[in-house]
């Protein structure tokens, strides 16, 4: 049967909306929707609508779109995620499938994911490029070889998935279930959202292969490279704070010790290794500044999500305006100390030439490491009077 219109819809017969996401695609969209179309048509009686959901265009998609029997959402707000929050959130059908309008995925597999989706009872089934064949420049050799593999190992490991393709953007998903997950990406980054969401709310995922097309010659493709993988790859990250945390005060608090160590032991030997020397120390200073900005990181990150964090993390980001002023005062009285005790030790020996390297590492660690945390704490302070919704 063809896909029944919207009408049918209002008495919750509508059994699945595909959203194309548009942004000037007057040149390929036509195609496109016939394509899906002529899938979604091989099953008796399944309803389903076509919605369009125009970024913006300026060209003929719109009224294209319209004149292939689809309806069109329009989006004010710009971005991919934008886009297709706009069209899933205007849907009808009880699943919502989308790909993009540039004729680069395998549409003809639109009604063989949505047969997954329901077989498998799934809330998202998802189309993989990487499980089947993909024409010779169709995808750059960058985002085949290291930015899908290495982003989608991320979310694997750091979300327990199964997954072999994190970055397709042909997926079917169970409208209800997209609604618990409360996505809020507006760019690129939404099909990573979207799978970690999904992934954390125990939702069950299932993929079909499909593969990928050479698009159309001369088109612009909207996806940049560098910055659209590092917003992927930012969201990864700021979705399992815990990883910065633990790596950061481990660093931090190992490094400390070792320190402390090193000016107890002095210079050793060990299997034939001269350790805790200068280089030593300031590997280890080092160390320990990184393992701050780390964990600091992670403190920003807990703001921003409800996340459980250890308590010494939720005491720190909640501590009292009035002790964050003393331990302010502390660090910077301590350090204007250290600086006139350097220089008075300078004058003593004529402005020459002063020995006090174990002095200075040993004390330079400690007051650098407690500064940065301080200075941290401060901005985190600063950052949470200034936004509202946030997660202390």
């Amino acid at each position: 049967m063809a896909g029944m219109t919207t009408q049918h819809a209002a008495f919750g017969l509508m059994d699945l909306t595909f959203v194309f996401p548009c942004l000037n695609e007057e040149e390929t969209l036509a195609q496109c929707i016939r394509d899906v179309r002529a899938s979604l048509d091989r099953a008796e009686g399944l309803a389903y609508e076509i919605v369009v959901a125009d970024n913006g265009s300026e060209d003929r998609s719109a009224e294209i779109a319209m004149a292939e029997g689809a309806r069109v959402v329009p989006v004010s707000q710009r971005g991919y995620g934008a886009a297709l929050q706009g069209g899933i959130e205007a849907a009808e059908g009880t699943y919502v499938m989308f790909a993009d309008a540039d004729q680069t995925y395998r549409y003809e597999d639109a009604l063989a994911l949505y047969e997954k989706a329901i077989e498998a009872d799934a809330d998202m089934a998802i189309a993989s490029r990487m499980t089947d064949a993909i024409e010779p420049g169709a995808m750059p050799g960058l985002h085949r070889h290291l930015g899908t593999p290495v982003l989608t190992w991320l979310i694997n490991r750091l979300f327990h998935g199964r997954l072999s393709d994190c970055n397709s953007g042909f997926r079917c998903l169970r409208k209800t279930a997209y609604q618990r997950w409360a996505i809020r990406s507006n760019g690129m980054e939404f099909a990573s959202e979207l799978l970690i969401k999904a992934l954390k709310g125990k939702a069950k995922i299932v993929e079909i292969p499909s593969g990928l097309r050479r698009g159309p010659e001369g088109r612009e493709a909207h996806l940049r490279t560098w910055r659209d993988g590092m917003r992927h790859l930012l969201f990864i990250l700021s979705e399992r704070p815990q990883l910065f945390e633990f790596i950061g005060l481990f660093l931090a608090l190992v490094a400390s010790l070792m320190q402390l160590l090193a000016f107890v032991t002095g210079p050793i030997a060990v299997v034939g290794l001269n350790i805790f020397d200068v280089h030593s120390k300031v590997l280890l200073l080092i160390t320990a500044l990184v393992g701050a900005q780390l964990y600091l990181f992670s403190c920003v990150l807990y703001l921003r999500g409800k996340h459980r964090c250890l308590g010494i993390t939720r005491m720190l980001i909640t501590l009292d305006e009035g002790v964050l002023f003393f331990a302010t005062l502390l660090a910077f009285g301590v350090g204007m100390l250290g600086v006139a005790a350097l220089f008075v030790a300078w004058m003593r020996a004529g402005f020459g030439g002063i020995h006090l390297m174990d002095i200075l590492t040993f004390g330079g660690h400690f007051l650098s490491v407690f500064s940065v945390l301080v200075t941290g704490l401060l901005c985190i302070h600063v950052y949470k009077k200034s936004e509202k919704g946030l997660h202390p």
